[in-house]
């Protein structure tokens, strides 16, 4: 056996042995769209841990430690790291189990606990994030400039892919001149952590108490950025529909914890946000889709759906009358991805 062990397995193994885990069992866990590799390691007492595997610590390992710890500090529930070998890429962690929010969902959980669960969380997380934390921690900046440099991805995939050709320069700087037009007022508002993947694949339900019930995952490419936009991104899933009625609730729920916000400038930036969010996305699914992996592409109707609900909101004006002129209804939701580039 360690004739073919690779060079990696057997830097894992020297990892677990050195932390007293070297008879664990372990069993790969699905992963997510990045690199990392997760494994959950099985102790003879029964209890479980998970083994983090990065190629890239600095990216994910190092703010995943340090951003964990600031929220722990908070009173919200993250997994703790009980050992790590950052030079290594490689980490023991607390075991937070498998009932994500959108397993207990798909069981046919209710939804509105577990989206007022996470609500809450947020909520939290607003009241209580220091000012000055996300410099200290030297995370981004997820300002004006930021989101219309990620929604420019949107040009470079679409067009060629939906309309056999690139957008001409002219187009590229009207659709960068919309979008800046709109998303700088949706930035002027609050800012607090902003940890960019907010939804119900990335929250865990604990046995805890208040809204430490609710495990976060998954935040190690977290910034700081206006509060609207972790709300957006847990409202208009992607992967996922929330009931209009809901999303209301609970929009109306956070403005509640907040009365001294402007309501009507806090539900503009949600739709710009969203909407960036939303035609970003858009973008990968079809760059994903390029490249072969087409898993995603189920998703891209409600995505579209999503994006044209706010573009029909009178604070996206700019960017649908670009979208109107460039790429017409047919090339939306209706669009089929060819299998090749």
């Amino acid at each position: 056996m360690d004739a073919v062990m690779t060079g990696r397995d057997a830097e894992i193994q020297d990892f677990l042995a050195a932390n007293g885990l070297a008879d664990a069992a372990r069993a790969p866990l699905a992963g997510d769209a990045s690199a990392r590799r997760y494994e959950r390691l099985t102790r003879a007492d029964g209890s479980t841990l998970i083994l983090v595997d990065t190629p890239a610590p600095a990216e994910d390992l190092l703010p995943f430690i340090a951003i964990g710890e600031a929220l722990a500090n908070l009173g919200l529930s993250v997994p703790a790291v009980h050992a790590a070998d950052t030079g290594r890429g490689l980490a023991i962690q607390e075991d937070f189990g498998s009932e994500t929010f959108s397993r207990l969902l798909a069981e046919d959980a209710d939804p509105a606990p577990l989206y007022t669960l996470a609500t809450d969380a947020l909520i939290t997380l607003h009241r209580s994030w220091p000012a000055d934390k996300a410099a200290a921690l030297g995370l981004p900046v997820y300002d004006a400039a930021l989101f219309v440099e990620q929604v420019m991805l949107f040009p470079e995939v679409y067009g060629p892919a939906a309309l056999g050709m690139p957008f001409s320069e002219q187009d590229r700087c009207e659709f960068e001149t919309a979008w800046r037009a709109v998303v700088e007022p949706a930035c002027a508002g609050p800012s607090s952590l902003l940890l960019r993947d907010y939804h119900v694949d990335n929250l865990m339900r604990l046995p805890r108490d208040g809204v430490r019930a609710a495990g976060l995952i998954d935040f190690q490419g977290a910034g700081t950025g206006p509060v609207a936009y972790d709300l957006v991104s847990l409202l208009e899933d992607a992967r996922r529909d929330v009931a209009p009625e809901l999303a209301e609730a609970m929009t109306a729920r956070w403005l509640a914890a907040f009365p001294d916000r402007d309501a009507a400038a806090f539900r503009r930036s949600m739709a710009v946000l969203g909407a960036v969010r939303h035609t970003r996305i858009v973008a990968i699914f079809v760059r994903l889709a390029l490249r072969g992996r087409r898993g995603y592409l189920v998703h891209l109707p409600r995505v579209w759906r999503l994006l044209e609900a706010q573009l029909a909101k009178p604070e996206l004006a700019p960017v649908a009358a670009w979208f109107a002129r460039h790429l017409p209804p047919e090339k939306r939701a209706g669009f089929v991805v060819p299998e090749t580039a």
